[in-house]
């Protein structure tokens, strides 16, 4: 710590000295005219040129040096020359230069004699001086945190991982693209509602002052959405951000972004080809191709994917079916050795923990998981020919679940009664979203609903392992500074 003191200290000094004699070291306006890539994409031999960037590395032979400047796009080669720039600013302002320093350049272009596109300097302005100095190493485990903590730092540093956002802003500009070239309405919808609804899962909760009411952060937009079916929109999107008042892993993030599509008119089956259709064009258009690598495993995006079924999956490992009694579930998930340590559960609770316990087998392709348990979701149509079952399907990427839709369910007497059996077996929810029934008893049209989890999406194209790799500022306990 004394040593980075010790730094700093330097620093300031420079700091206090281009003060001294007038020369402001924070800058106002500077004319960016290019970017370093357009600078050195449209190279022209005595072209002149004004950018701006940070220095990240600086070499100095007397009375001339190197440095190299970088932006969001690129890097370039400086040419600093006493007898170009002048003596006052080769003395007053580039000799007070540190690695770390964002800098404003005009001159003109040439090409080294290595064949390097550089930039004769002709006018240097400072624009800010660094105070702390870079890290000069920016790996290994010690950092981890740091690195997240710190993510400025990060960005400026480490190029891959600049690529990683980059890349997040490129799939989801092609998500908004598929959409809305196929006539989706982009809208939005709140984020604090009053009755915590759309999904599962323990809400953030917060209070109104000028309305005194408590409200909650949104768990999903879905019955948002909904309503807008009603109100007559057949195609709509929302890419939002959820809340959920949970744990933290390298899968979850208590802030998180979904994109949530609805169909008037469509299914299951219709979110099914949609999805598929989507991943691949998004796959095509960022990475040039449907073959992608994950962790070490290359998977194939190429279509049709796997339909597996649930309900076939647990009766062959625990000889389970839909309509055994609850107490049935327990006999035979005990008598394969499955603890339930005294709990009175219920059965979306006992479908939960069979849920966890099983995972689709292949990790080449992905996969529908279909024939879902009523019980698991209650927004959701039943399956026409098994009612115990629901007309969806979770998509599961190399043992991740990266998207989950249904056949919405549009019946406002089936809808209301699974909201009071949601009510009678779930702790925490108080009451039921009259006014969404009131919407459904206008009527709403047959439709497919389909959320995509974009912070895993970016995971599996950007070859993440974890959440916070692909999540700017991920949440984090606080700092003891």
């Amino acid at each position: 710590m004394e040593e980075i003191n010790e730094f700093v200290r330097q620093r300031i000094d420079k700091l206090n000295a281009l003060k001294e004699i007038g020369i402001e070291a924070y800058g106002r306006y500077f004319n960016k005219a290019q970017s370093i890539e357009k600078l050195v994409e449209g190279f022209e031999e005595g072209a002149e040129v004004q950018t701006a960037g940070r220095i990240t590395a600086l070499r100095e032979h007397g009375k001339s040096a190197f440095l190299d400047l970088r932006d969001s796009t690129g890097r370039a080669q400086i040419y600093v020359k006493l007898n170009t720039i002048g003596e006052d600013n080769f003395n007053n302002i580039f000799k007070r230069l540190d690695i770390g320093d964002i800098l404003g350049v005009k001159g003109r272009l040439f090409k080294t004699r290595t064949g390097e596109i550089t930039v004769n300097a002709e006018e240097i302005t400072m624009l800010a001086k660094g105070l702390r100095p870079l890290p000069e190493k920016w790996h290994g485990l010690k950092d981890v945190e740091i690195r997240y903590r710190q993510r400025y730092v990060d960005l400026v540093v480490n190029e891959d991982v600049r690529k990683v956002f980059q890349l997040r802003s490129l799939i989801v500009s092609k998500i908004r693209r598929f959409l809305d070239d196929r006539g989706f309405l982009e809208v939005e919808t709140p984020m604090m509602h009053s009755l915590a609804g759309g999904a599962a899962g323990e809400p953030f909760k917060t209070h109104h002052k000028a309305l005194d009411i408590d409200l909650f952060l949104r768990l999903a937009p879905e019955l948002h959405l909904k309503r807008l079916l009603v109100g007559g929109f057949d195609k709509v999107y929302e890419l939002n951000r959820s809340f959920r008042n949970e744990g933290i892993s390298v899968k979850h993030n208590p802030e998180f972004t979904m994109i949530e599509i609805y169909q008037a008119y469509s299914d299951c089956e219709g979110m099914m080809r949609l999805t598929e259709e989507l991943f691949a064009y998004v796959a095509q258009e960022t990475l040039g191709a449907l073959k992608i690598k994950f962790k070490d495993q290359e998977i194939d995006l190429t279509t049709p994917w796997i339909k597996w079924s649930f309900a076939e999956e647990i009766k062959k490992k625990f000889d389970i079916n839909p309509d055994d009694d609850s107490k049935v579930w327990i006999k035979k998930l005990k008598a394969k050795g499955v603890d339930f340590k005294g709990k009175d559960i219920n059965r979306s609770q006992i479908v939960n923990i069979i849920s966890e316990m099983i995972e689709p087998e292949a990790k080449d392709k992905p996969i529908f998981v279909v024939d879902l348990f009523a019980e698991l979701c209650p927004l959701a149509k039943k399956k026409k020919d098994n009612p115990l079952l629901t007309d969806r399907f979770e998509l599961f990427i190399s043992g991740m679940e990266i998207a989950n839709a249904y056949s919405e369910l549009n019946d406002p007497i089936e809808q209301k009664k699974r909201f009071h059996e949601q009510l009678m077996e779930q702790e925490g929810i108080k009451k039921i979203d009259e006014d969404f029934i009131r919407a459904l008893e206008y009527g709403m049209p047959p439709a497919g609903g389909l959320g995509i989890g974009i912070d895993r999406l970016v995971m599996l194209l950007a070859n993440q392992p974890s959440i916070r790799d692909v999540i700017l500022f991920p949440q984090l306990k606080p700092e003891q500074i």
